[in-house]
């Protein structure tokens, strides 16, 4: 194939000499760029039937899989996210290959998904890395962004609004699932460095650092989701994007970051359809739709909370990650990414703005508690004035905490 139908390769980034081994048949690339770098494995020759046999001989197979020697046809469709190879044999086959290593949790995701999800049944590694995954042939069914999209396109709020409402449902029960299947505790140091990597890689000139909300445990993320992974009630498992392969990641993720996927990728549709419609309404169907399936904790106002990251930060850095595989393009600035990203200092001012009023909540905190301590034994003229000043530092912070901009409000209406 030549380096257009090759759509998942940095086509911007210069292929140097990699210094990884791969398995027969395969072979191992490396492309750098500045400040990037990114390594894949991809199949060296693969034309005829007999290839696959030759290509499958020294990997490890796990679940169903075709019998090589039953393949009599093999057709090649290349895809952002790696070469797909329809195979015929006892049944038509789909052969996802991953160009780029897996966070190795593709097995464990399948595996946790709600019953009706379309997941690989089987696939090939090596050396405990996935190189394919495979899954019967589907029949094309409508997706849930093409239904948004024709909605957004007719200016259809209810509609838009009903689809996505099944789509943040059938997200939550992955990860009320996902819940029992994998949970630890959150890692916002790593969280912090990945932006800091991606705001100087890409020469930002914001920075975002946040000590995070709480109830965001770290689950088995789905890492990237879109609207065309929802059919119905049914999710669909599959690869991560090229952004995986440029800052691979080296922490594991929130719930809250799949949402923020979802969230974005309805900007995407957004955009795309030119609609007149109004963002927020549509986000908060997405929303509303996402807590009333996912575990009760991971939807509270806490795990929301602007002030500390909330949803916020995980849309940013879904922003900065197409920004990010763009670059590795030199395809332009890619909308809407870019758009929002031109508010991001302004929702930050603001933000910081609004912590004047939890400084104030927390001096009138400490007068109020000093106050207590060098009046003890107390008489209630003395204790007057410390009452006050704990009363009005509780009024502060709840008014400080009332002013943290809801999930459900883009970063343009700041």
């Amino acid at each position: 194939m030549s380096v257009d139908q090759m759509p998942w390769r940095p086509a911007a980034m210069s292929q140097v000499e990699s210094d990884e081994e791969a398995p027969p048949g395969f072979i191992a690339l490396r492309f750098a760029g500045i400040g990037m770098m990114a390594r894949m494995i991809e199949p060296e020759s693969l034309s005829e039937p007999e290839d696959w046999s030759t290509m499958v001989g020294e990997l490890k197979s796990w679940g169903e899989v075709p019998d090589p020697d039953s393949i009599s046809s093999l057709q090649k469709i290349p895809s952002p996210r790696g070469l797909n190879v329809v195979l015929q044999a006892d049944s038509t086959w789909l052969a996802e290959f991953i160009p780029w290593a897996s966070d190795g949790r593709i097995r464990a995701r399948a595996k946790a998904a709600p019953e009706g999800s379309r997941i690989p049944i089987g696939g090939y590694s090596y050396e405990g890395r996935d190189l394919v995954i495979l899954r019967l042939l589907e029949e094309e069914i409508e997706s849930s962004a093409e239904i948004i999209l024709n909605a957004l396109g007719a200016d259809d709020a209810d509609a838009a609004e009903a689809e996505l409402h099944n789509a943040g449902m059938v997200l939550g029960r992955y990860h009320t699932k996902a819940e029992n299947a994998r949970l630890t505790p959150s890692d916002q140091s790593r969280w912090n460095a990945r932006n800091q990597w991606l705001e100087e890689t890409l020469r930002a000139t914001f920075l975002w650092r946040a000590p995070f909300s709480k109830d965001q445990p770290c689950t088995l993320s789905l890492m990237d989701v879109r609207f065309n992974d929802i059919s119905g009630d049914s999710l669909r498992i599959g690869r991560t994007r090229l952004a995986d392969a440029l800052r691979i990641p080296v922490c594991e993720f929130p719930a809250m970051r799949d949402l923020a996927s979802l969230i974005h990728d309805l900007s995407r549709l957004h955009h795309d359809a030119g609609s007149n419609l109004e963002l927020m309404p549509l986000r908060l169907a997405l929303i509303e739709g996402w807590k009333s399936r996912a575990p009760t904790e991971w939807t509270s106002d806490n795990a929301f909370y602007s002030h500390r990251g909330g949803l916020a930060i995980w849309e940013y850095e879904q922003c900065l990650m197409d920004v990010l595989e763009a670059t590795s393009h030199q395809s332009g600035a890619p909308q809407p990414a870019v758009e929002i990203l031109r508010y991001v200092q302004v929702y930050q001012k603001k933000m910081f703005g609004n912590r004047t009023f939890g400084g104030l909540s927390g001096m009138a905190a400490f007068f109020g508690l000093v106050t207590l301590y060098h009046t003890f034994p107390w008489t209630p003229s003395e204790v007057a004035l410390p009452l006050i000043f704990l009363g009005a530092s509780a009024l502060l912070m709840r008014y400080y905490r009332g002013m943290s901009p809801p999930p459900e409000q883009p970063f343009t209406t700041i």
